[in-house]
């Protein structure tokens, strides 16, 4: 199995359960001087299985190592890197990979973060064999889930990661019955996931309160959407939304200022949107803990008619993070 991440933990776990035969755990090696233990290295030593952490899986010593180790099935999971054919090739039974989203949807590193950021209300699971294109091999199983509309991306994946594991299982099992049916995927449908940099986090107060509460939700636990408190006499303070929710206007939503003012600063802490208005909840100020609005505005003396966002934010442009 090849795994590096959280993501891949519970299918390991619920494979050696099975009482598969795992002959190797391979994950991506620890990086920089204060790097931990990835938690797939971590779940394996616990299970006692064997543990592999090449540079990389694709160079001539890594397959030759694979060969080795005569695998029937490679599994990968949150692994971190694209398989090359020779290592495809190794295993009689080809590589599989769980991937969370429902493909062709939301093809790349971050299927969950990126379903939660668009507001969709469903998703799930794909099991696939692996071919040379980037999560575009044809599916062996797939589970449908819906997403709980205060749901965080960390929360939504951690569901499907303990689902995942009885996916893979079934896949396994059909595999060894030769009874598999692979479905080919609908290019037309596809959908990229793309990794997730800092600047996503930068909320647009011009956009509708509900999709910058998507972008809370999506971006949590990394890598945080935040904004800057404009402050009169001081330089702005950035502030990290760990958590918020839409507010019910009597008007359909449309509020008459700026996007991004501060409309109540106490007891609860409101800001309008491009369209309605959006209260924080849990806030944290650049450099502190995160705190409740009640918490941040008895230290803070953030106003009504303040600003937040940047002095120079306008509607977000063709090709920007957001499209």
């Amino acid at each position: 199995m090849l795994g590096t991440g959280p993501f891949a933990v519970p299918t390991l776990r619920r494979l050696a359960a099975a009482q598969h035969e795992i002959v190797c755990v391979a994950t991506r090696p620890p990086r920089g001087r204060r790097a931990e233990k990835p938690p797939m290295q971590a779940a394996a030593e616990e299970l006692g299985i064997s543990v592999w952490q090449p540079e990389t899986v694709n160079d001539e010593a890594a397959v030759a190592e694979l060969r080795r180790l005569q695998p029937e099935l490679v599994v990968v999971c949150d692994y971190g890197e694209i398989l090359k054919p020779e290592v495809l090739a190794v295993a009689p039974l080809g590589a599989i990979n769980l991937h969370g989203s429902l493909l062709p949807k939301y093809r790349g590193a971050a299927p969950v973060q990126w379903a939660v950021l668009n507001g969709d209300a469903e998703t799930g699971n794909t099991v696939f064999q692996i071919t040379p294109g980037l999560d575009a091999g044809p599916i062996l199983g797939s589970d449908r889930i819906a997403i709980d509309p205060d749901e965080t991306a960390g929360q939504l994946e951690a569901r499907l990661a303990q689902r995942g594991g009885e996916l893979v299982l079934s896949v396994i099992e059909q595999l060894v019955a030769g009874n598999a049916r692979p479905i080919q995927q609908d290019r037309s449908q596809a959908s990229k996931a793309p990794r997730l940099q800092k600047e996503h986090g930068q909320i647009d107060w011009s956009r509708p309160a509900v999709s910058i509460n998507n972008q809370v939700r999506g971006l949590d636990p990394w890598p945080r959407a935040y904004t800057d408190w404009q402050r009169a006499a001081a330089n702005p303070l950035r502030l990290i939304i760990h958590r918020a929710r839409v507010v019910e206007t009597p008007d359909a939503g449309v509020v008459p200022t700026d996007p991004g003012t501060i409309l109540e600063a106490g007891p609860r802490l409101l800001a309008a949107a491009g369209d309605g208005v959006l209260e924080l909840l849990t806030v944290q100020p650049a450099g502190k803990r995160a705190m409740t609005a009640a918490e941040l505005l008895r230290g803070y003396p953030l106003a009504v008619g303040q600003q937040l966002g940047s002095r120079s934010d306008r509607p977000a442009a063709p090709g920007s993070v957001w499209g």
